[in-house]
């Protein structure tokens, strides 16, 4: 079982950032606004340069860079981030997300409202206000893995359930969800170390899905805020999409080898790790 929680309000807020480009002052800014945050640690993975120094030139708040370590991976980022936390929360929040004025203020607000263990996130949208894909998210099986691929599920959700609930009804109040986007996660620091923080053997994509996932099998609760509002924009960075997409699919299998050893045996993993390989070719096809 995971812990009992925190006894203080310090929110250290951990940016993990690769190539992020001039939005990460965007981010900071939003950051350095926050009364409830306490100390920005920022995971310099690798920048353009001069972005870090000019990202975090203004802010007000302590932002604690730690560089020179290379580009590790954003499950291993926010891994030295929570480390390095003095605050009894952690924000986690991608580099080019912003989030709205008091945001904070309302996650925790929110949180001391809620049984012990809890994770909550935040409405994920596109500068236009439109929800985003990923904001929540339901469990993500097998079968799910492989309607989303087909489009099953956007053809017929109702017979072919959907992982990604961004077009179904949006909740008006606090709702369990199985699934969050690491893009922002607010958890107790003390929650996040008993599980072992995020797995590292993901690099980037899925380590969100996979901690969700764990945290959830460890008797805790997830939880979607959405009166707390996060600007992302997505594909800020310039790393290559080929890359990314096969970053994206070995954190798949990777999850599906963990997480269903049991009920899907051998066989059918492998043939799902063929499939994903196969829609991997598909979407990266003539791109770079």
């Amino acid at each position: 079982m995971i812990g009992d929680g925190p006894s203080k309000d310090g929110i250290s807020a951990v940016v993990v950032s690769y190539q992020t480009g001039p939005v990460l002052a965007d981010c900071i800014a939003a950051l350095n606004r926050d009364a409830a945050v306490t100390e920005i640690i920022l995971i310099d993975n690798g920048n353009p340069v001069g972005a870090v120094e000019t990202a975090t030139s203004a802010a007000g708040t302590p932002v604690r860079i730690h560089s020179g370590h290379g580009n590790v991976g954003f499950a291993a980022g926010c891994n030295r981030g929570a480390a390095a936390a003095t605050g009894d929360y952690l924000l986690i929040i991608n580099p080019d997300a912003v989030i709205a004025p008091g945001g904070g203020a309302k996650l925790r607000e929110a949180s001391k409202k809620l049984a012990h263990p809890w994770l909550m996130g935040a409405l994920l949208a596109g500068p236009d206000g439109v929800e985003q894909q990923g904001s929540r998210r339901a469990e993500l099986t097998p079968w799910r893995a492989i309607f989303e691929a087909s489009r099953l599920s956007r053809i017929a959700p109702r017979l072919f359930e959907p992982f990604n609930l961004h077009r179904t009804p949006r909740p008006k109040t606090i709702t369990e969800t199985p699934t969050l986007s690491g893009a922002c996660l607010f958890i107790t620091a003390t929650e996040y170390h008993a599980i072992g923080g995020m797995d590292e053997g993901y690099f980037l994509h899925v380590e969100d899905i996979d901690f969700c996932k764990r945290f959830r099998d460890a008797g805790g609760r997830v939880w979607f805020n959405p009166a707390v509002a996060v600007t992302h924009l997505k594909s800020s960075s310039d790393a290559p999409h080929r890359e990314v997409e096969a970053h994206k699919t070995r954190g798949l299998i990777r999850y599906f080898n963990t997480h269903f050893e049991k009920t899907w045996p051998g066989p059918a993993r492998w043939v799902l790790a063929r499939l994903l390989w196969l829609s991997y070719g598909l979407k990266t096809i003539g791109r770079h």
